[in-house]
């Protein structure tokens, strides 16, 4: 067995992510770590992976303590500052997030999912790592979050099975169309695109609204009939329906200097802090426009939510890029936003409907394609 063909094999198996941390006369250290599970309720126990040559397994071997932090789907900054892939202010990981002490005395992250605080009962080394097996003294949970999942050497979080849309039992009124739509997306469309076929339909609706990879998932799975979102590559079973190309825009603060000009080049935005939406494929497309002029944007912040960009923006704390334009010009806190359109020739957003190319569509989703081709060709006009 080839060691490349197992840890490709092993990037696909999900997982949860917890970062292990210990303290004591040993000195304080912590590492992120996706090998934990459970070995036992009588005692309640479990087992953490660490590889040998980690700085943090010397600590953990000789102070005989750990606590085991799992972290929430917005705690993925903790994962990457003790993974060593952000640069830890001052060089101290524990420097950026708020932690308390535990019963063992290592240190618990405040509002993690989970914190199992444990007294090492056993180690030994089988490879290249060090078996940490843990008796849980003390447990803290949260009762909101989600879990951070690690899985494709991407992170990732636990769904309900309730947000996803339930099956009809067939003994409605009407027609059920079950329909998936790109978070930033379904404001702006999704509802006059359902008045539109309404006016001609008699149906039911199941509405969606999720990520591109919830969306794509879904789609596969045959959750969703049919889905509103951004054209996308990462699915080959896939048929998608062009609706409309979109150019990108410069949102801006409306007492920003750069409101005086009437287009804004990507050049002149070099040096300026970035508020990035940060969610897939907005994320991806948007800094990919930086790469098409050769220059790197100044990412400044992060939000995945649509709202939290433009209100960062609308309070000074720099531009961003959106493709979705509201009708209104204010943030969420009312605070004044000005648009501007980008003055090189870049690559347009382009929204689609997409379904599976192997899953023959029905009247009532070819009648709903035809209805969204035409709502989108009186848009663009």
């Amino acid at each position: 067995m080839e060691r490349t063909d197992f840890l490709q094999g092993m990037s696909h198996a999900a997982c949860t992510v917890s970062v292990i941390t210990t303290e004591g006369v040993h000195g304080r250290a912590g590492l992120t770590v996706s090998a934990m599970c459970s070995v036992s309720a009588d005692p309640p126990s479990l087992l953490v992976c660490v590889h040998h040559q980690s700085k943090a397994c010397e600590a953990l071997r000789k102070n005989g303590v750990m606590c085991v932090n799992v972290l929430r789907d917005d705690q993925s900054y903790v994962s990457d500052t003790f993974a060593g892939r952000v640069k830890a202010p001052g060089g101290d990981r524990f420097a950026g997030a708020e932690w308390t002490r535990g019963t063992t005395g290592s240190p618990a992250l405040t509002n993690a999912l989970v914190n199992f605080d444990c007294a090492i009962r056993e180690h030994f080394q089988f490879g290249s790592h060090y078996i940490f097996i843990g008796e849980v003294q003390d447990i803290r949970y949260h009762q909101t979050g989600r879990a951070l999942i690690y899985a494709n050497r991407a992170y990732g979080r636990s769904v309900e099975l309730s947000e996803f849309p339930a099956p009809t039992d067939g003994d409605t009124e009407h027609e059920c169309l079950r329909l998936g739509c790109f978070v930033t997306l379904g404001p702006f469309f999704m509802p006059g695109l359902m008045a539109d076929f309404l006016r001609d339909n008699s149906v039911d609706f199941q509405l969606f609204e999720g990520t591109q990879e919830k969306l794509t998932r879904g789609l596969e799975n045959s959750e969703f009939d049919v889905a509103l979102m951004y054209e996308s590559d990462t699915s080959d079973i896939l048929c998608t329906h062009l609706l409309a190309e979109v150019s990108p825009h410069v949102l801006l603060p409306a007492a920003h200097p750069l409101v005086q000009s009437a287009q804004i080049s990507l050049h002149d935005l070099a040096d300026e802090p970035m508020v990035l939406l940060d969610i897939l494929p907005s994320r991806d497309y948007f800094c990919s426009l930086f790469d098409e002029v050769g220059i790197a944007p100044h990412i400044a912040f992060r939000s995945p939510s649509f709202e939290m960009v433009r209100g960062m923006v609308g309070n000074g704390l720099g531009y961003t890029l959106l493709v979705s334009k509201p009708a209104n010009s204010m943030s969420y806190d009312g605070s004044a936003l000005v648009t501007r359109p980008i003055r090189e020739d870049i690559t347009p957003g382009r929204i689609v409907l997409a379904h599976r190319k192997d899953v023959p569509t029905s009247k009532l989703v070819d009648s709903f394609i035809s209805c969204a081709k035409r709502f989108f060709a009186q848009w663009n006009q």
